[in-house]
């Protein structure tokens, strides 16, 4: 039992700072934790005390009892589609949240490249003159 909750509570930490758009290292300052703490934590294979959770909890911009459960009526990751999309995340493990991750770098990146700007690009006309040395290498192809 302690095992997944440090397991969900790791995951939980690891979606907020994502959310946020945080790294490991920028919470681990905000948090006043080693990064080596925060890459355990959001593994599972560390717990935090009571101090240090209240930090994190700060740092990613929720109340610390979202870092133990997706059902919190009035929090963070309860309202609207955020909410339903997140309590859907908070099952997945590490891999398929990289793998939802890169599918959401390439969905999201989708419109602005779209808008961007298209580089000029000049094209060269043809010339109508051919060198000797062309001619001639015409004449060989056949």
């Amino acid at each position: 039992m302690a095992d997944d909750l440090r397991i969900r509570f790791g995951r939980l930490l690891a979606l907020h700072r994502r959310r946020c758009g945080l790294t490991q290292d920028e919470l681990a300052e905000a948090a006043e934790l080693s990064v080596d703490m925060i890459s355990k934590i959001e593994v599972g294979a560390t717990g935090a005390r009571f101090p240090s959770i209240e930090r994190l909890a700060t740092a990613v911009g929720v109340d610390p009892a979202e870092l133990f459960t997706h059902h919190v009526p009035d929090g963070v990751m309860a309202s609207g589609k955020f909410g339903e999309i997140s309590s859907k995340l908070a099952s997945l493990s590490e891999a398929d949240l990289v793998w939802i991750g890169n599918l959401l770098d390439v969905a999201l990146a989708g419109p602005k490249m779209a808008t961007a700007p298209k580089p000029e690009r000049s094209i060269a006309k043809p010339t109508k003159k051919h060198s000797a040395s062309s001619r001639t290498a015409k004449r060989r192809r056949f």
